[in-house]
This record gives structure tokens, sequence and C-alpha cells, in this order.
């Protein structure tokens, strides 16, 4: 097991994720609804305005009302911060079932405040072992098309969430198991109130959530329609899945009948089979793997390496900022210019290299390297747009890999949590596309991870990085993140959902925090942009238009685009208290004392 301590601050900052997010301080102001789109599977709900939260002791802050409630009482009642997370990822299970949960992955990132380490877990899902280079293709051979597959058994990946709750809990957790899952337990049988979020999320998923009895029954009344807002749901399937895992712990799942469940659904979802098998479960293993780290200005930006390019593509956006001077610049159209173009070339590097490092050589300390990222810096000119980005040559990287391109579903979760004794996590928690792959078992979603791999093996003769193969985790753009500031005191945790423009969320966050001195609201309140080395995208239903018209003039395609984030951030002041930030394109609450 490897481990980070901050006396060796300087050591682990070569390498890891650093989320930093920037926003438009005063350049559009927030728009009251908008649309959904296919770029956004979650469809936008609304924006609820977020009252600016501080408190003293202790602090949650999660997607749901139900799930920080859960957090925080775990917190009031002695418990750490993993025990408040593990608590508020059943009860989210439950309440956003669309976003995130056991039938997932997720990737946590621990601040151990007595012994000053830095752990990161990855309970990201894997391919079944049976699984190659065909993977998606057809009995015929032609690739399936990606929402064909994604509806299918062939999108589910075995599920890592489960595992990493009770690894992380086996080492870290203070509180005992089965009190954790009790409020979840609580809900699942009492019952609770849909929220207007996942009424709208399931009126805009009928045709993925009417395909399967199990899933039509569920999130529809006895008339056929979807479930509306206020609602009253209960889940017993899910409260007895929970009871088991309360007093069995994972193995319920991993080699017991939950398992099985979870296999026999696959089996009676669709023509084209699953491959995953009794193996695939009773194998899956959590990794705790070395953080990755990246300095920006005076701060250690930190994270969850590959098979996550969160970090990765973060640290390189601010490692190629890091020369210019975005403070005096301010949240103007040329800052946004700087960092729309330290985007291209980073997505650009992610497209080619990144994926599980346990089966492809990731040249990471190459693509943060500071030489690297000079030679990277000169290609960005201040007064235009370069266009499409080519993939860089970092020291030790491979010739012999194509990049992929393939879009990617923005469904997902995050949590911050700070305890009272200073203990952190950063999670971010997933069943990729909202609803996953619409089948359910026990009273639980299934992911459709599987189809965040490239579809193609090879371009050209190329191998590509994030290709399916058997056991492999496939690369995700979740980016938990914690910030260290000089003298090694971590000061921020941040994350959100979003698919790949997670990125471009947290580090427009942490731009606009540690650059442009904005509060954690101000800064997930600011509008959106980003930019995945194709056009620059503005979020839609703003008032953008002078904004537009200056990027145009730089040389920038710029689109109007749903960007639905869920940005939850924790900043500790220089006095000690903690002050949040919650994303208002959602219905996150943060609480504490």
């Amino acid at each position: 097991m490897k481990r980070l301590h901050l006396p060796f601050l300087g050591s682990f900052r070569r390498g890891l994720f650093i989320p930093f997010v920037f926003s438009v301080g005063g350049l559009w102001a927030p728009a009251v609804a908008f649309g959904t789109s296919a770029a956004a599977p979650e469809p936008a709900t609304g924006w609820q305005p977020k009252p600016e939260i501080t408190t003293q002791l202790y602090m949650a802050v999660t997607a749901h009302p139900l799930a920080t409630d859960a957090a925080t009482a775990i917190l009031k009642d002695g418990g750490n911060a993993m025990d408040a997370a593990i608590a508020a990822q059943f009860v989210l299970n439950l309440v956003e079932p669309q976003s995130s949960g056991i039938g997932g992955g997720a990737f946590l990132l621990y601040w151990d405040s007595k012994n000053q380490e830095l752990l990161t877990f990855d309970g990201r899902e894997t391919a079944p072992v049976a699984a190659d280079g065909d993977y998606f293709r057809d009995a015929s051979g032609k690739l399936l098309k990606w929402q064909e597959a994604r509806a299918s058994a062939r999108a589910v990946g075995v599920p890592g969430t489960l595992h990493l709750l009770e690894t992380a809990h086996r080492r870290l957790g203070q509180k005992p198991w089965a009190s954790l899952i009790s409020p979840a337990i609580d809900l699942a049988e009492g019952g609770f109130k849909v929220s207007p979020r996942l009424a709208q999320s399931i009126a805009g998923a009928q045709p993925l959530l009417r395909r399967s009895p199990t899933t039509r029954a569920y999130f529809f009344t006895s008339d056929d329609a979807p479930l509306p807002a206020g609602y009253w749901l209960t889940n017993p399937a899910f409260s007895k899945a929970l009871k088991q895992i309360a007093n069995d712990g994972a193995d319920v799942l991993y080699r017991g009948p939950i398992g099985q469940a979870i296999l026999q659904t696959l089996k009676d979802a669709s023509t084209l089979p699953s491959l995953m098998s009794v193996e695939d479960l009773s194998e899956y293993e959590t990794i705790i793997r070395p953080p990755v780290c990246a300095r920006y200005r005076e701060n250690s930006v930190c994270g969850m390496g590959p098979p996550s390019s969160g970090a990765l593509t973060v640290g390189q956006i601010l490692g190629l900022l890091d020369g210019f001077n975005l403070k005096a610049i301010g949240p103007q159209a040329e800052g946004i210019h700087l960092i729309a173009e330290a985007s291209r070339l980073a997505y650009a590097d992610r497209a080619r290299y990144m994926a599980d490092a346990d089966f492809v050589s990731i040249p990471t300390d190459g693509l943060l390297d500071a030489g690297y990222l000079e030679q990277r810096r000169a290609l960005i000119k201040t007064d235009r747009s370069m266009g499409k980005a080519e993939a860089g040559m970092p020291p030790g990287a491979s010739l012999a890999l194509a990049p992929m391109s393939q879009p990617e579903a923005a469904g997902t979760s995050h949590l911050s949590i700070v305890d009272k004794e200073g203990n952190i996590v950063s999670m971010t928690t997933t069943i990729e596309s909202g609803f996953g792959s619409g089948l359910m078992a026990e009273g639980f979603l299934l992911n459709n991870e599987m189809t965040d791999f490239s579809f193609k093996s090879e371009v050209d003769g190329q191998f590509i990085a994030n290709r399916v193969e058997g056991g492999k985790r496939p690369r995700s753009s979740m980016a938990p993140t914690i910030v260290f500031d000089g003298d090694g005191r971590p000061v921020l945790v941040a994350g959100s959902p979003g698919g790949s423009r997670i990125i471009c969320y947290v580090a427009k966050t942490l731009v606009s925090i540690l650059d442009w001195q904005m509060s954690p609201q101000q800064a997930v309140e600011q509008a959106h942009f980003c930019n995945r080395n194709g056009a620059t995208e503005l979020e839609r239903g703003l008032d953008s238009d002078a904004l537009r018209l200056s990027l145009e003039a730089l040389g920038h395609e710029v689109r109007d685009r749903e960007m639905n984030s869920g940005l939850h951030i924790i900043r500790r002041q220089p006095d000690g208290s903690l002050t949040a930030g919650v994303d208002p394109r959602r219905e996150g609450v943060a609480a504490g004392e």
C-alpha cells in the first residue's frame, strides 16, 4: 500500500490530479431554467439559489438534503469523515438513484489528519475477464451504436462502490458498519418524497426506464406515469439488500445472493449477453493507488491517478496556466481564452495517453514535467486560438498509441466532507449515464460504465490506450480533489459530476478561488465554459453574447451547451472555519456545526 505523507509534499506533487475551478466573475448571470440535451443524460432541473454556509467544527456537502442529514448526524455522533461518507452514499443510492450507488463505481480521497497522509481509493468498475477488443461488436462484426450498447447488459461493468466503502471503512472507519447503513434502511422502508430533480430525470429517461419490467415498476405509478415530485416512494427490495450488507458485508454482492441477482438480471436483459461471471465478481478488488499532485502557484492540487484522467488533465491545465498571470488578467475573455487553450492541449494528451495504468504504460511524470509543460505552453498565443491541438510527446511516452474520440455521459455525484478532527473525504461516485444501464437488481440500478471504453481497439494499426481488455478499468474524468497550501495544510475540497466536462468544472472553480479570490459559493455559481479540444462551449441560457463575440474574434468556434455540473466545495478559512460552495444547478445542501 502506497501512501502520501505531507512532510514529503514536494515528492508527491509530481503526477496527481488538480481540479482547479475557474469562474467568470461578473460576466454572466445565472439562468432560471435549462433544457435537456443528448450531452446531458441527467437533465438540468433548474437553478436553485444556495445560501453561503459557514461552520466551525465539521461540514458535509452532498447532492441531496437527506444524504447531507445522514452525514452530519454521523459527524455529530462522533463519527469521522469516512463514516459520514459511507452513510451519505447509501442514502444517495436511494434518493438520487440516477447518479450513483452500489451498482456503480467511485474514486475516494481521504486525508488522514492524525497521520498526515493522503490515501486514494480506486473503486472503478472493471471489465469482465472474458472481454476483448470485439466486446462492442454484434454477431455480424459491426460496431454497436453508443445508445444501443448503453441500454444492454453488455454495458454493465463489475461494480466497485460497495467494495470501496467496505475497504475504506475497515481501514479508516470509527462507527460500526451496520450503523452507517441504518439511515438508508429506514428511508427505504419508511419512504421519502421524490424530489423535483428525480421526477424530471425520470420523465426525461422514459424510453430507457420502460425497457425493463423491474425498472418500469419502480419508477412509474400504477397508471404507468412517471413518478411525480412529492410522490412517497419506498424500496423494499433495496431495504432487504441493505440489511444483508449491514449483517454480512460486501461479500453478499461479490460472493453471495446479491451478486447472483445481478448476474441473473444481466442474463435476462438482452440478446447481447453480458460476459460477467461469478469469478469476475469474487475477484474484484479496491486498489489504493498513489495520489497524483500538481503544483499551482504556491499550492499542491491532489487527486486520483489513472484510470482517472481527472488529476492528470487538470494538473496539465494548471501547469500550463502557471506561466500566465491570471490574477492580473481577471475573469475576462482573455483569461477564459487562456484556460480554453490550455485545456485543448491537455485534452489532446488525455485522448492519446490516459487509461488504466495497470494495462497501459502512462507517462504520468512526463505529462506533468516542467520542461514538457513549458514546451507546450509556447503553443498558446494570447491573441488567437490555436484551433484543434495535437497530442505532444512527453518524456516516457510511447508513439504507438492512437487518440480516442468518443462521447462520455454526464451522470455521477460528488460529496465533500470535513470532520472535527480535520479528516477529509472527497468522493466522486457514479453509475455513468443518468440511470446507468436502466437495469435494476435488488432495488438498485446497474452501471453502464463499459461504454466509457473506446468501442474501437485501434486506428490505422495503432492501439487505443482506453480499448477494452479483460479485467481493465475504463478511463474516467472524475476528479475528486484536495488542495494543500504551501505549508502542506489542506485548504480546499472539491469535485463535480459532469462526464468529460468534470475536468473543466473543477479547473475553472479552482482558478476562481485561488486566483480570483472568489468565495466557494461565488465560484460554483459562475457560468461554465469548457474546451475539450474542439469548440469552446459556453453554458446555455446565460447572457454570454459579449463573451461569445470576444472569443470568436480570437478564432474560437463557440457553442452553447447544457453544462449540468454538481460542484460541492469546502474551503477551510484562515481562522479554521469551513465555508461551503453548493452548486445551484442541482439540489445539494451543505450543513454542519
